[in-house]
Parts: structure tokens; C-alpha cells; sequence
């Protein structure tokens, strides 16, 4: 299983997968909003996504876990 986790922290903007999505090594999975700019957030692995692990609006810091990936 692979994590997705934040590279900053910020305000989860956007998910734009769902559980059970295949999806590619690089394709975005969750933008971030921090300082009034958009970051996405892409998968390092292809794979399914297994797990959703916040929702829009949530505060991440840094290293949290975002997506898990199997």
C-alpha cells in the first residue's frame, strides 16, 4: 500500500478521485490551497484508491495522509 501524504500545509481545495478509482503514477489526486495558491497533490505509485483520509475544507500539515493507494 502506498500513502499520498501533503508536501505543505493547507486547506484540502479540491479530492478529485473517489474510492475504488484506478489511477496513474502522476495524476493528481487532492489540490491543496495555501497562501491564496492552488497546489496539486499527484500520486507517486499507479494503483486503486483504497482509503479517502480527509475531506474539502480540512486543514493538513504537512506530511499528513491524504489518499492510500493499494
Amino acid at each position: 500500500m502506498h500513502e499520498v501524504v501533503a508536501l505543505m500545509a493547507g486547506n484540502v481545495w479540491k479530492i478529485v478521485v473517489q474510492v475504488g478509482d484506478v489511477i496513474e503514477e502522476g495524476q493528481d489526486v487532492v489540490i491543496l490551497e495555501s497562501m491564496k495558491m492552488e497546489i496539486p497533490i499527484a500520486s507517486e505509485v499507479s494503483g486503486v484508491v483504497k482509503a479517502i483520509r480527509v475531506q474539502e475544507g480540512d486543514f493538513v500539515n504537512e506530511g499528513d495522509v491524504l489518499i492510500e493507494i493499494e
